[in-house]
């Protein structure tokens, strides 16, 4: 049963209080720049690691899909305690927003921990069943830096719960001094590992770690010692499983499609990396939007206040549609100079270009509702739903479909990447009307 509106006395509440617009620039304005930021970090060792060749950049790029799905976990559970923390701050519950700050990092520590050891041991395994057919040179790389990388799980996990917590505090800005810095280290360390010690794929791996150990150990230092409280680690799993799973078999069917791409050879893997690397850039606003709206509709929910919650989520869709759609323009303007910064060849760069201009055209007009919009529902314990429907659009357009355009039709990964835009269309469809049938206003039944 929804919560009532609160009431006050001799005066109606006016919608749209709860947020000033300056609170909401103090919250987007970091995040975007954060989110710029953590998507550098991928960036910058793709670039740097292009300069040995082929098969080092495609070796990256396979470990990094699977990376993706990793943070990805890490991601659906920080939300869960970044959306219980602000709808106790929507309560004016402080103490308890700060029991499930505790309550997250020991969740998220514990569950990284046990996919860092299973990574390393059973490294030759994941990487051979995904990407059977790949080159022994590439898959020699792809070992590299899996292996590295498996070891800053932990550390990453913990930074994004902390930085998801901060955030649920409307104080984004913490993270963003954290994630500049955490910029910073890696780039002087791929030129030091890359360049200086010729270390390739290893040198970016190394980096990476060093780099996010510093920025999880900066947020740490601001927490107290976390105790267990049972009850609040299920109120956090309640929302972190379901939108895990969603996450988790999201990015699942990421790297299940780069795997029909890997059938194609090391040109069409590395064009894909390279536009996955576009790509980002090109929704990052949105991606920052979706993180801003937990905090935002997280907090109306948390008060009770329903029409608030709807009044905001509309304002940050416009807001998300507008920036999105300025970045996707941006960043298809400026290919013809970015793509020089990659050291392939030049069928791989016009691949490449190709695929971010599919991505990057389609994202200005489905993106924010495809990706940001289900935020709003999760915010308010409302999970199941979008969690249903992209496992089952993964499953049947961005899989089976991607099979029938690439493999079948002899597309490729022009072919994969017409099945990802049909599989935003499909969810969106379900996620728009969600969200108008105020279906989604009935999950939350206070603490």
């Amino acid at each position: 049963m929804m919560m009532k509106k609160e009431k006050t006395v001799g005066k109606a509440k006016t919608v749209g209080t709860l947020f000033s617009g300056n609170d909401l620039k103090k919250l987007i304005f970091p995040l975007i720049i954060e989110q710029i930021l953590a998507v550098s970090v991928g960036m910058v060792d793709t670039m740097m690691v292009s300069s040995a060749g082929e098969a080092a950049t495609s070796g990256v790029s396979l470990v990094d899909i699977i990376n993706v799905l990793i943070i990805n976990i890490f991601a659906a559970v920080a939300t869960g305690g970044a959306v219980v923390a602000s709808q106790y701050l929507g309560q004016k519950r402080k103490d308890r927003a700060c029991q499930s700050a505790d309550q997250l990092i020991l969740v998220t520590g514990v569950v990284a921990l046990v996919i860092m050891t299973l990574s390393i041991l059973f490294r030759w395994q994941i990487l051979n069943l995904i990407y059977k057919g790949v080159t022994e040179e590439v898959m020699k790389n792809a070992v590299i830096y899996l292996t590295i990388s498996a070891i800053s799980y932990p550390f990453l996990a913990v930074y994004n719960s902390c930085a998801a917590l901060f955030r649920s505090m409307g104080n984004s800005k913490i993270s963003m001094q954290a994630s500049i810095i955490m910029n910073v280290i890696n780039v002087i360390g791929d030129a030091l590992f890359i360049f200086g010690f010729h270390w390739s794929v290893a040198g970016a791996a190394g980096a990476s770690l060093i780099s996010r150990m510093t920025a999880c150990f900066i947020l740490m230092w601001r927490l107290r010692d976390p105790k267990l409280d049972i009850r609040m680690v299920k109120q956090i799993l309640h929302i972190g499983i379901q939108n895990g799973i969603e996450n988790s078999i999201f990015q699942l069917g990421r790297v299940l499609t780069v795997s029909i791409i890997a059938m194609f050879g090391t040109t069409q893997i590395a064009a894909n990396a390279i536009a996955n690397n576009l790509d980002s850039m090109g929704v990052l606003p949105g991606t920052a939007m979706s993180l801003a709206i937990i905090t935002v509709i997280g907090r109306c929910v948390g008060a009770g206040d329903f029409e608030q919650a709807e009044y905001y989520a509309k304002k940050m869709m416009k807001l998300t549609y507008v920036i999105n759609g300025i970045c996707c323009l941006v960043v298809i303007l400026t290919m013809p100079v970015t793509l020089r910064l990659y050291g392939v060849s030049g069928e791989t760069r016009h691949l490449g270009a190709v695929l971010a201009l599919i991505h990057n055209g389609c994202a200005i007009f489905l993106w924010p509702a495809g990706f940001c919009l289900p935020n709003v529902m999760r915010a308010a314990n409302d999970v199941k739903f979008p969690m249903c429907v992209s496992i089952a659009s993964m499953f049947i357009f961005r899989i089976g479909l991607s099979y029938v355009t690439g493999v079948a039709m002899g597309l490729g990964a022009i072919g994969v990447w017409i099945a990802m835009i049909i599989d935003w269309i499909v969810r969106i469809s379900f996620f728009v009307t969600r969200f108008f049938s105020g279906k989604w206003k009935t999950f939350y039944h206070g603490e």
